[in-house]
C-alpha cells in the first residue's frame, strides 16, 4: 500500500507539469496566430527598408529600425555590437547574350556572384566550355580551358527530398568555381543558378578567390536555370558559339556595421544564456524576406511572445540579429568572440535561416543525453504537426558558439519551395505566408520556453 501511494505521489507532479507545459505552449501558439507581430515586422523590413547587403544603406537602416523595435518591447537590455563587414557593390545591371554568329545573339539573364570582380568595361566574350563540376577541370586540362569561359552546369539533384542536401551537392561550383577555373587559364565563369525550378531568374550567392592574386582573378556570374538549359542545348549543337557578359561589380574597403541584440535577463540563472536569432543582412536582388528577414522577425517575436504569454525566464534570453552571414559570417564570429572574452556561458542557441515556410521541427547539434531530453518533449509539439527532431546541423551564425556541453539548434521549415526564392529577385514579402511565419515563431518560442525551464544536461 505504501509503495502504491508513493507511486501516485511521484506520478502526479509529472502529470501536472506536463499539463502546465501543454497550456503554456497552447497560449504561445494562440498568441502568435491571433496577436502576432512577426508578419507586420517583416512587411516593414521588406517593403520600407528592402535589401540589406552588408555595408549598404539598407543594412544600416535595418540595424537602426530593429534596435528601435526591440526597445519598444521593454526588454531589460538592447544594444548594438560593432563589427567590421565587407562592402561589395553590384553596380549597374549585368548584361549577357549567346552569339551563334556575328550579329546573331540571344539575350540571357545573369547576375554577378557576390564578391566577383567586374568584367572589362567593354565586357567579355569568348567560347564556352561546359562542365558539371570543379572536378572536371583537371580532366579537361589547361589546353581546353585557356582563354575560354567555363560554364558550370551541375543542377541541384531533384531526386533528394531534403533540398538543402541537393543544394550542398552542387554549391561548390558557385563558391569556388572561379578560383579553380582561373588556375587553368579561364577568363570568366558562368554558373547555373542554385534552383530546382526552371525559370528566368538568376540566383546570386557568395564566391571566393581564395589566395589567388588579384591580377589573376576572373569575373563570375550566375545564369538562370532556363537559360542554362538553353546554353547547354546550343553547345551540343555547336561547340563554337560564344558567350558575352558585362558586369560592374567591385569590392570596397570594409565598413563598420553592427549586430543588434536584445535581452530578457534571467530571474534565477542570469549568467546562463539562451540565444535565438537570424541574419539581418540579405542579398541585393530581392528584399530578403525569406532569407533571412523571416528568421529575424521570428526571433524578435520569440521574446515578445514570452512576455505576452506571461513567461518570466529563469535564464537570460537574447535575440541576436547577426550582420554579414551572406558574405563573410563576420557577425556570428564577432558575437562568439565577445562572448568568449566575457566568459559567458551560452547553454543553448537556436537559429532560423531556412525561410518562413511551414515549420516541421528542428535539427540539433548536441550530445546524446541532451537529445534524449529534447525527444521527451515531442508529444508537446504533436498537436502543432511538429514532428522532425533529429541530430544534424544548426545554423551558420550560431556555429561559432559551439562547445562540448551546449546545445545548438536550427528551425527546420518545409524546404521544397525555399530554393525557388533563395538569393533571387523574387525573394520578396509577397512570397511569405503570414500563418506559416507565425507558426514558425510559435514553434521556436515553445522550444526556448522548454529549454529555459528545464535547462540542459
Amino acid at each position: 500500500m505504501k509503495n502504491y501511494i508513493l507511486t501516485i505521489l511521484i506520478i502526479i507532479p509529472f502529470f501536472v507539469l506536463s499539463q502546465t507545459d501543454e497550456k503554456v505552449i497552447s497560449d504561445i501558439y494562440t498568441n502568435s496566430l491571433t496577436k502576432g507581430q512577426s508578419y507586420n515586422w517583416l512587411d516593414y523590413l521588406s517593403n520600407n527598408i528592402g535589401s540589406r547587403l552588408s555595408g549598404s544603406l539598407g543594412a544600416e537602416k535595418a540595424v537602426a529600425w530593429t534596435k528601435e523595435e526591440l526597445e519598444k518591447l521593454g526588454l531589460d537590455k538592447v544594444w548594438l555590437q560593432p563589427v567590421m563587414v565587407p562592402k561589395w557593390v553590384r553596380g549597374i545591371p549585368e548584361f549577357a547574350y549567346i552569339e551563334t554568329k556575328p550579329g546573331n545573339t540571344i539575350k540571357v539573364n545573369i547576375c554577378a556572384l557576390g564578391g566577383s570582380i567586374s568584367t572589362p568595361s567593354t565586357g567579355l566574350k569568348a567560347k564556352i566550355v561546359e562542365v558539371s563540376g570543379v572536378e572536371e577541370l583537371e580532366k579537361l586540362g589547361r589546353d581546353k580551358i585557356k582563354d575560354k569561359i567555363v560554364f558550370f552546369n551541375r543542377p541541384m539533384d531533384a531526386s533528394l527530398i531534403n533540398t538543402f542536401e541537393s543544394y550542398g551537392g552542387c554549391v561548390n561550383q558557385r563558391y569556388s568555381g572561379a578560383m579553380e577555373a582561373s588556375k587553368f587559364g579561364a577568363i570568366g565563369v558562368i554558373v547555373r543558378s542554385m534552383n530546382l525550378r526552371i525559370d528566368d531568374l538568376p540566383h546570386t550567392g557568395s564566391m571566393t578567390y581564395g589566395d589567388i592574386s588579384p591580377i589573376d582573378r576572373i569575373p563570375s556570374a550566375a545564369i538562370s536555370t532556363k537559360h542554362a538549359d538553353l546554353l547547354s542545348g546550343m553547345l551540343k549543337l555547336d561547340s563554337n558559339i560564344q558567350f558575352y557578359f558585362k558586369q560592374n561589380s567591385k569590392q570596397l574597403d570594409d565598413v563598420l556595421s553592427h549586430n543588434v541584440i536584445g535581452e530578457i535577463t534571467g530571474s534565477e540563472y542570469p549568467d546562463e544564456y539562451i540565444v535565438v536569432g537570424g541574419h539581418l543582412d540579405s542579398w541585393d536582388l530581392g528584399d530578403g524576406a525569406h532569407d533571412d528577414g523571416a528568421g529575424c522577425t521570428q526571433s524578435m517575436e520569440v521574446l515578445r511572445l514570452l512576455k505576452l504569454s506571461g513567461i518570466k525566464p529563469k535564464r537570460s534570453i537574447r535575440v541576436v540579429l547577426f550582420m554579414n552571414e551572406e558574405n563573410g559570417l563576420r557577425g556570428g564570429n564577432k558575437y562568439a568572440e565577445i562572448a568568449a572574452q566575457k566568459n559567458e556561458n551560452h547553454i543553448f542557441a537556436l537559429e532560423s535561416d531556412a525561410g518562413g515556410f511551414t515549420p516541421r521541427g528542428f535539427y540539433f547539434d548536441c550530445n546524446q543525453s541532451n537529445f534524449e531530453q529534447i525527444l521527451s518533449w515531442k508529444s508537446l509539439f504533436k498537436p502543432y504537426l511538429i514532428h522532425f527532431f533529429e541530430l544534424g546541423g544548426s545554423g551558420a551564425d550560431i556555429g561559432p558558439l559551439k562547445n562540448e556541453t551546449n546545445v545548438l539548434s536550427g528551425l527546420k521549415p518545409d524546404s521544397q519551395r525555399y530554393f525557388d526564392y533563395h538569393h533571387a529577385p523574387n525573394d520578396t514579402f509577397d512570397a511569405v505566408n503570414k500563418r506559416e511565419l507565425e507558426l514558425g515563431a510559435a514553434t521556436m518560442t515553445s522550444l526556448i520556453y522548454l529549454i529555459d525551464k528545464y535547462g540542459i544536461l
